[in-house]
């Protein structure tokens, strides 16, 4: 399956423009032979935490990504605040749409409460794994890179693990080692995808989106611009990396 991450600025806390940047970018994706289109976390909205930000689960941010989903025939995720029916306040929730309406959500497991995310975001309370033509798919969200037991958890059910982010400058080095750690200590490909420029409150974002193998090798990677990322992801070579080198069985 080919993948396509879609490294993008984001309009702060403006949802109909943020997706009329995000439409043509989804459909040169699509165009360019992707079946699966990776969008950044808070794609509609930046990381911002203004009370009220939520929407209702399968609002305008679902609905695009559905939409996006079913026009072009592909898969396409990524995360936004909705809030639950049981609650007050939103999950930072990342929506996964498939072109004939199918639509699956993980929950940000870990709010990042260095920056007050845990006052203002519920957090999840499981791993959701999906099958996607044949590939079984975890995603995860932003500071739950850093958490490595959740990644561990899932790894014998896992292929690819996606991860969305609004993940800053100041620690890019952080981002670009745990995503490459992920996939060699997994043996599992890694999507990551980042946002590029400025947010509203000022954090500056490189992107530094990567496309990792079950060997830690870069398939695909860019900083510092809106670009779409290719790359092909092959089951078998999970397998094949498990096979010949049987480092998950040790873990203890």
């Amino acid at each position: 399956m080919r993948f396509a991450v879609v490294q993008h600025d984001i309009v702060w806390e403006d949802r109909a423009a943020n997706f009329a940047r995000l439409a043509p970018q989804v459909a040169s994706a699509a165009g360019a032979g992707a079946e699966f289109v990776l969008l950044s976390e808070t794609f509609s909205t930046g990381f911002t935490m203004t009370p009220g930000i939520g929407e209702p689960e399968g609002g305008p941010s679902a609905r695009f990504l559905q939409e996006q989903a079913a026009a072009h025939g592909v898969w396409v995720g990524g995360s936004c605040p909705e809030v639950a029916p049981d609650g007050d306040l939103p999950y930072n929730s990342f929506v996964l749409a498939g072109p004939d309406g199918t639509v699956h959500r993980y929950r940000k497991l870990h709010p990042f409460t260095h920056a007050g995310e845990h006052e203002r975001f519920r957090a999840g309370e499981k791993p959701v794994t999906v099958e996607i033509g044949g590939l079984r798919v975890t995603p995860f969200v932003c500071y739950d890179l850093r958490f490595a037991d959740v990644f561990w958890s899932a790894a014998l059910d896992t292929d690819v693990y996606l991860v969305t982010a609004n993940w800053p400058a100041a620690r890019r080095l952080h981002w670009q080692t745990l995503l490459q750690a992920r996939a060699i200590e997994n043996q599992a490909y890694v999507v990551g995808c980042n946002r590029v420029g400025t947010a509203g409150d000022g954090t500056e974002h490189t992107g530094d989106s990567r496309i990792v193998s079950p060997m830690g090798e870069l398939l695909a990677t860019a900083a510092g611009v809106e670009t779409v990322l290719l790359a092909d992801v092959d089951p078998a070579e999970v397998t094949t990396t498990r096979e010949r080198l049987q480092f998950l069985a040790d873990r203890r």
